[in-house]
């Protein structure tokens, strides 16, 4: 028992016998096969036939059950509408340099960057005889032709248009033997027990009553291929009154089915993978609403990048309804994403290894893509020349497998054919699938070769190596104390002023000792956040292009204090507070007193008291200050001047307060980008460490000790 014998039994008993019935000719003649009316035992043996045929497709092909699936799931339940593109987006560009530039322009990780025309998958189906769907591995072309199959058993309560008798043949069921498709049809209806099968199905074929659906053209062979497509084209030919859907990779097709209009799979979007998860977990919607918010927070980005293929979609569902998570260490969801293209999908499929590509072991495999993605991710390259990675490719298993000639072209093709991973964007053009499979083969290959130190020197502020900054820290399993230490020390090179020096050391003298129940960085990230919003001047930098973020150092005090929520008050004081910080020069050109009033606001400094960050500094003080100069807050009417000194002497209370004077915060341009990076590479820090693997609680407690201490008060980092 599978828990599926309602779903087949409703499917079959009002399904597939009408589509049979309708075939039958007035006078009870079933395709005009019979040249008499039928008596009423041979109606019961086409009958029983019918219901049977319903039943055997449902069975075959109605059941999903993939990537180690405890229990087969109704293709029906979980399918999601499939949209194809036209011809146009199935070209793509033509050369290497407009790849790039329409995908850096697009400024998103997919690589179907640019606006395509999407079609319905059904509506084409039922608008073209003869229909070639290409696909890369996983995209879905086998679950859609199953699921037109099902369409088309379901008559008139269906949405495939035309009456046929769906007939699914698989095509590696030539890999060997005769390629005889007229007699793999009339097996279908033998198994089923129809009477004279033979010539039953000779006649349904020559009045146009199938729907032959051709699965999986790459699975032949390559040396019968070529004999595959002809016999296809032959029979086409011949029986040219039904309707014909093929199914093919797209690294294997050559163009050559001149009668069929050939559309490609699109990549999923929002709407449909939302539908796809809640399909899956209809069981339970909670579940399922808790899946698709996760996988729509910012740290699980590159994860929802995955989910753009049914596949690999279906693998981040199986792994969630597992443990109600995504796997805490992302280097091992990205890991079980490779895995299952070189590995379990094949195997699944059935597809046999070429005879080139039999020497490669799944290691080495990964070995090899891991050399491709890394040299090509260093020199900020996503799109290669086919010469180039087939070089590449050869080169590499010349000096590892044999003293023999390999041609890297054909090692090329056949890893694009069985696995998906590196793919033709464009004639002669290849970049891997998905932007996080080339990130994490390449902190694959960082790890492998031990490249920390030159990882940390050259990319640590370079947004585009973050991710592969998190995947190093989860693949390092022997633990990342090394990764993170020479972070923290190319980190110390940015403190490389004397103002920003001083910076540091006014926030650890006014921290140091106070009785906050935080940490010592997290109070040092609290007046850290204080000076910066003191400098009503910063934004005179606003025009340029430096990520520049100055609510880092709250953001900073966040990460450090996560568990502390105590600190939630105090949280949201700050957050209000920079806000009002942000906008107060705008606000005196606007006369605007919304926000002048908030930077007067006792609140914050009530806050502050409570908090106990600050040692030897009366905020009971501050706050009597304050108020008097709220009674003398300037008039709407007063000149621009007027209420300009007002805010310099609200400014001047602050900083007096808080020891600091006007000199120390007025930071440079330079000076402004060096502290950015600074507190940023902070915060990176604390986000590798929790994706790492293991980390040493000593250099953990270290680490976190350190952070904005000025340079002269660290110990030397090793």
């Amino acid at each position: 028992m599978t828990g599926l014998e309602p779903l087949i039994t409703a499917a079959v008993g009002g399904v597939a016998v009408p589509i049979f019935q309708s075939l039958w000719e007035g006078s009870g003649k079933v395709l005009g096969l019979f040249g008499k009316s039928l008596d009423e035992k041979t109606r019961q043996l086409i009958f029983q036939a019918s219901k049977q045929y319903g039943q055997n497709y449902t069975e075959r092909h109605g059941i999903l059950k993939v990537l180690g699936m405890r229990q087969p799931r109704p293709l029906e339940s979980i399918y999601t509408s499939v949209r194809f593109l036209g011809e146009e987006d199935i070209q793509g560009l033509d050369s290497v340099e407009d790849l790039e530039k329409a995908y850096r322009q697009s400024r998103n990780r997919s690589f179907q960057f640019k606006e395509q025309t999407k079609r319905s998958g059904i509506k084409v189906a039922n608008e073209k005889q003869f229909l070639m769907v290409l696909g890369g591995p996983g995209a879905g072309k086998s679950t859609f032709s199953r699921r037109i199959g099902l369409e088309a058993l379901k008559g008139k309560r269906g949405q495939f248009k035309h009456r046929c008798i769906p007939v699914l043949i698989e095509l590696k069921e030539f890999r060997s033997g005769a390629i005889d498709i007229e007699h793999k049809i009339a097996e279908e209806f033998r198994i089923c027990g129809f009477p004279d099968y033979q010539k039953f199905t000779i006649r349904a074929l020559e009045q146009g009553k199938l729907l032959v659906l051709l699965d999986g053209l790459d699975e032949v062979p390559t040396g019968r291929t070529n004999k595959t497509i002809r016999q296809i084209q032959n029979f086409v030919d011949r029986y040219d009154q039904n309707r014909f859907i093929t199914s093919c990779r797209v690294a294997a097709y050559r163009h050559n089915f001149r009668r069929f209009t050939d559309v490609a799979m699109a990549e999923f979007d929002n709407e449909q993978i939302e539908n796809f998860i809640n399909n899956w977990f209809s069981h339970d919607p909670v579940v399922g609403k808790d899946c698709w918010k996760k996988l729509n927070c910012p740290e699980n980005t590159a994860a929802k990048e995955l989910t753009q293929t049914p596949l690999l979609l279906t693998l981040i569902c199986l792994l969630y309804q597992r443990a109600r998570k995504f796997p805490t260490n992302r280097a091992t969801l990205y890991e079980k994403a490779l895995r299952v293209l070189l590995e379990e999908w094949a195997g699944e499929k059935g597809i046999p290894q070429e005879e080139l590509y039999k020497g490669l072991d799944t290691r080495l495999k990964e070995t090899l893509l891991s050399e491709i993605a890394h040299t090509a991710f260093e020199e900020d390259r996503l799109f290669l020349p086919r010469r180039e990675v087939a070089e590449q490719i050869q080169d590499f298993l010349e000096e590892t497998l044999t003293d023999g000639r390999i041609d890297g072209e054909a090692v090329l093709k056949s890893i694009e054919v069985q696995h998906g991973i590196l793919v033709a964007r464009a004639e002669g053009i290849y970049s891997f699938s998905h932007l996080t499979l080339q990130e994490y083969l390449t902190a694959q290959y960082i790890d492998d070769h031990r490249q920390i130190e030159s990882l940390t020197t050259q990319h640590l502020t370079d947004l585009r190596w973050r991710e592969v900054f998190l995947l190093v820290a989860g693949l390092m399993r022997g633990g990342a104390d090394e990764l993170l230490l020479q972070m923290e020390k190319q980190n110390q090179t940015y403190i490389n002023t004397p103002k920003l020096r001083g910076l540091l050391e006014w926030s650890e003298q006014v921290s140091a000792g106070s009785a906050g129940n935080y940490i010592s960085a997290t109070k040092r990230a609290v007046a850290i956040f204080f000076a910066i919003n003191l400098d009503l001047d910063r934004y005179r930098y606003r025009n340029l292009d430096l990520n520049l973020d100055l609510n880092l150092a709250h953001k900073l005090a966040i990460n450090l204090d996560l568990d502390h929520y105590r600190y939630r008050n105090l949280d949201l004081n700050l957050d209000r507070d920079s806000y009002y910080y942000r906008n107060l020069d705008r606000a005196l050109k606007r006369s605007s007193y919304y926000y002048l009033d908030r930077y007067l606001d006792l609140n914050l400094t009530l806050a502050l008291d409570q908090a106990n960050i600050f040692q030897g500094i009366n905020l009971k003080i501050l706050s009597a200050r304050l108020e008097a100069l709220k009674a003398k807050f300037p008039d709407r009417n007063q000149p621009l001047e007027v209420r300009k000194a007002f805010i310099e002497q609200v400014q001047k209370t602050w900083l007096k307060t808080l020891q600091l004077n006007l000199e120390q915060i007025s930071l440079s341009k330079t000076e402004t980008k060096a502290l950015n990076n600074y507190l940023e590479t902070n915060i990176f820090i604390l986000q590798c460490e929790r994706a790492a693997v293991r980390v040493s609680r000593k250099i953990r407690e270290e680490i976190k000790e350190r952070i904005l201490l000025p340079p002269s008060s660290t110990k030397k980092i090793s």
